[in-house]
């Protein structure tokens, strides 16, 4: 393992930590659970404070854990394992607040389907998560002739309606963010990167019309300092030969919790009835590592008489399936981005509530793919709402030593994917 300290491999020669990374992994692990969290935490608050919402309580526990993670040589695991899911807990609060930030600014979320093809004429697809750079540039792209397109986790954002009114908002181009180099080379048009994921380009090969804005950034790519003005990446968009009239298959998306709560009373008469036995969620971080496939497959086997809720961009390993519906109930739910977890965790809680049970106690069960740091956060989240049964993978987080993965599988029975066969006969006949 590495030490954040003293930037030395722990316990190794210079690690100034001797009594406490450098000889115990265990807390070394729970200090980089922190610090992957933390940084989740944050590319969250980030988008909330863009949009004008902070909250005091989660900027204090930013301070106070790194403080505790970086200059607290004295602590002991209880202490650590504590802060690890008060980290869960700060993570809810601000996946919230960026939730009222979005709808206050963008309205709720309603479902809607998105054509993945291409219209004729100039094009730029955005990247990333930043819906307020794709509002400016929707309102500057507007009556210009050219078509702006998402990609990855901007796919949700065709739901909010002060998007979705602009109809040069011309579809989803693409899949998931490991995807980038093949399709933005394949693409013809222009490209703005917001916020994270996003690849070097291979030997240049779109660079020359690669914008990137705020925090994002990529060595020779073109920079633009303010989101109120993108005419140069506009001037560029439409220098470029242009896309072709290439209709694709739709997609739904926009299952905000304000949307499928909505439809609450249809789907618990459909569970009390029978006709939905269970709910998976299954999404999360995607990647190219092998055995990521497993999520497709998995999904392609859950029963028709069960429901799949899907978030973040592990969405696209499945999410051009048709998987039909249960009495108008679509057996797909796109709740949206990696944030939207806020919104699932919303609508298990609903659930619950219907039936007088816990979350733990619902005919539902996470199925998790695993990457970065927001991630992370999620999961610590999961963790601190004591969610149990839990399955991730493809394979467990590298940072979690051995004792601290066995302590949460005994603890909250998490659980590590083997085939997805195998997986699902063990969930639904439990």
């Amino acid at each position: 393992m590495f030490c954040y300290q003293c930037e030395q491999t722990a316990g190794g020669t210079g690690c100034t930590r001797v009594g406490v990374c450098g000889k115990n992994e265990d807390i070394q692990s729970l200090q980089d659970t922190l610090l992957f969290g933390l940084k989740g935490i944050a590319a969250y608050a980030y988008h909330a404070r863009e949009l004008g919402a902070i909250d005091k309580e989660v900027d204090a526990f930013m301070h106070e854990a790194l403080f505790k993670t970086v200059t607290n040589v004295s602590f002991d695991i209880n202490q650590y394992i504590e802060l690890v899911l008060k980290c869960g807990y700060i993570n809810i609060k601000v996946m919230e607040l960026l939730d009222k930030a979005h709808t206050r600014k963008f309205g709720n979320p309603v479902p809607v389907e998105v054509e993945t093809g291409t219209k004729k004429g100039p094009g730029i697809i955005i990247t990333g998560h930043d819906l307020l750079d794709l509002y400016g540039l929707l309102n500057q792209t507007e009556n210009t002739g050219v078509n702006v397109y998402t990609h990855g986790e901007m796919l949700p954002s065709h739901g909010y309606p002060e998007l979705k009114k602009f109809k040069h908002l011309a579809g989803n181009y693409g899949g998931a963010w490991q995807e980038q180099k093949k399709e933005f080379k394949e693409f013809p048009g222009a490209i703005l990167a917001t916020t994270n994921c996003i690849l070097i380009p291979p030997e240049n090969a779109y660079l020359d019309r690669l914008f990137t804005i705020g925090i994002t950034g990529v060595p020779g790519s073109r920079r633009i300092q303010d989101r109120k003005d993108f005419s140069e990446l506009i001037e560029k968009a439409k220098s470029l030969p242009g896309l072709p009239e290439a209709p694709g298959k739709k997609i739904m998306t926009g299952f905000h919790h304000t949307a499928v709560l909505g439809l609450a009373d249809k789907v618990i008469g459909a569970v009390k009835s029978g006709k939905i036995k269970h709910f998976f969620l299954i999404g999360g971080c995607d990647g190219a590592k092998a055995g990521r496939n497993y999520y497709t497959e998995f999904a392609e086997l859950v029963p028709k008489d069960c429901v799949i809720l899907t978030l973040a961009c592990g969405k696209y390993r499945f999410n051009k399936l048709d998987f039909g519906n249960i009495d108008g109930i679509p057996r797909l739910i796109d709740v949206g981005q990696c944030n939207n977890a806020y919104s699932a965790i919303k609508i298990a809680e609903a659930l619950a509530g219907a039936f007088k049970t816990d979350v733990n106690g619902l005919p539902l069960t996470l199925v998790l793919s695993w990457f970065e740091q927001k991630a992370v956060a999620i999961l610590l989240s999961l963790l601190y709402l004591n969610i149990k049964g839990m399955y991730i993978g493809p394979t467990p987080p590298a940072f979690l030593s051995k004792n601290v993965f066995g302590v949460l599988q005994e603890k909250f029975d998490l659980r590590l994917v083997t085939n997805p066969k195998d997986d699902l006969a063990k969930i639904l006949n439990k």
